[in-house]
């Protein structure tokens, strides 16, 4: 099997950490919710070696995620557990997750977008019930913003993902916060990133 590339992986990596230096400079334990082809993890485990950071998806893109993993020689990075959204185990996941090490950071990049929109409730529900008090959330990709696309590119974007699947598509802002303030996040800063994506960067209150 050849390894999966992604080049917009490779193009925001660096934009991404370097607001994951400041944001999980004190952060022990990161979930990364969607790992996809893997590149994120093996990039940003290297890079913050301090802490672990937990590789998370569906089953079907765990040899992919491997493949990336398997090039760490040493490495603080954990092969994937399967969190799937839509299936009844994935808060057992978290919560067992969570039992065994407390999780204080999440991660999570162009996944909003992919998933519908009763898993995006249920993306903040698992955080409101698994992640600790003072966690670190930074959530990556596109939004819009009082209902209007920011770019012709994002609004060709999302017809492409409709095409592919109706119930995905770019999210409004405004919903996404209203999620988060009800999982106890406060909205720290949104970062302004390449290709006309965002980094929703959050702490989590109580």
């Amino acid at each position: 099997m050849n390894k999966p590339f992604s080049q917009a992986c490779e193009n925001n990596k660096q934009p991404i950490l370097s607001v994951l230096n400041k944001t999980f400079a004190n952060t022990r334990h990161v979930l990364e919710i969607g790992s996809g082809t893997g590149q994120h993890a093996a990039y940003f485990s290297q890079q913050l070696p301090h802490l672990t950071w937990q590789t998370s998806d569906l089953i079907i893109n765990h040899p992919s995620i491997n493949l990336w993993l398997d090039e760490l020689k040493e490495s603080n990075a954990r092969r994937p557990i399967e969190i799937d959204l839509a299936g009844s185990s994935a808060n057992n996941t978290w919560q067992q997750l969570s039992a065994e090490q407390t999780i204080d950071g999440l991660f999570t990049a162009n996944t909003l977008h992919i998933i519908s929109w009763p898993l995006v409730v249920k993306f903040f529900e698992g955080i409101s019930k698994n992640l600790s008090v003072n966690s670190h959330v930074c959530i990556y990709g596109p939004f819009n913003y009082q209902g209007k696309f920011t770019s012709e590119s994002n609004a060709n974007f999302d017809l492409w993902l409709k095409s592919r699947d109706i119930n995905s598509g770019i999210r409004n802002i405004e919903d996404i916060l209203k999620l988060a303030t009800s999982a106890d996040l406060e909205l720290i800063k949104d970062h302004t990133m390449p290709a006309n994506n965002r980094l929703l960067e959050f702490i989590k209150r109580c």
